[in-house]
């Protein structure tokens, strides 16, 4: 690799767009603050919701770092774990990989329906009338009534509309703002209806960009659906 440019892979699933770092093939520079809102950017860098780091790991296939466009780390990322998960079945050629993060290790397979990631558990901290408040790694709050303030340090599932085990959903991501898609938030979702209806049948998590169907228990949610990689190149580091 050059010393001004850096190979980077652009995904996206259901319209929440990643910019992929491929530590375990080549160098990286530090991802300081600066350099996070700058290939991230939309006018003036690559654009995405989130950066993507892939670093080697000594219990998984890979390890991931999640950055938000505005320059803050997240915990996790479901939909970002799953396009990592298509990349890196393709690149070890395996039919099943594992990617740490810093509170769990997930394990991605494909699927007829895309890539299914197995996301590990979640807990329910809170539930009142209008919401339901679960961690998965990251904190967030699936909203049923819109009649209290959304919470600034949380992600945020708005449930819209409901038919059986199809759930559509409106997200408003921390430090991504409105998002056309969160993986995480659709597990969360789940979680939440599972808690409110107590059952755990699998849902149809339907948000802006597109659908994912979660199964599993609390104790070890699946996320399956689509991705799909959308171009190739290399960023010029200034």
């Amino acid at each position: 690799m050059a010393a001004t440019t850096l190979p980077f892979t652009k995904m996206q699933a259901q319209g929440n767009d990643f910019i992929v770092l491929n530590g375990l093939e080549y160098e990286l520079p530090e991802c300081t603050h600066e350099f996070v809102r700058t290939i991230t950017e939309r006018k003036y860098g690559i654009g995405c919701d989130q950066l993507l780091i892939l670093t080697p790991s000594e219990n998984a296939d890979a390890h991931m770092r999640i950055f938000n466009n505005d320059g803050t780390e997240a915990a996790n990322c479901g939909n970002g774990l799953r396009c990592v998960g298509a990349l890196l079945l393709e690149s070890l050629n395996k039919t099943s990989i594992s990617i740490a993060l810093n509170d769990r290790i997930v394990t991605a397979k494909k699927t007829d329906n895309g890539i299914a990631v197995e996301m590990g558990a979640a807990q329910i901290t809170n539930q009142t009338d209008a919401h339901v408040d679960v961690e998965i790694g990251n904190p967030h709050s699936v909203f049923f009534e819109a009649v209290e303030s959304f919470p600034e340090n949380r992600n945020i599932e708005i449930v819209t509309g409901q038919v059986a085990d199809h759930v559509y959903i409106d997200i408003i991501e921390r430090g991504a703002g409105r998002t056309s898609a969160c993986g995480s938030g659709a597990c969360a979702t789940a979680a939440a209806i599972w808690k409110v209806e107590d059952h755990t049948r699998p849902q149809t998590i339907e948000m802006p960009g597109g659908k994912v169907l979660v199964s599993g228990s609390p104790d070890n949610l699946i996320l399956e659906g689509s991705v799909e990689t959308v171009f190739i190149g290399e960023y010029q580091i200034s």
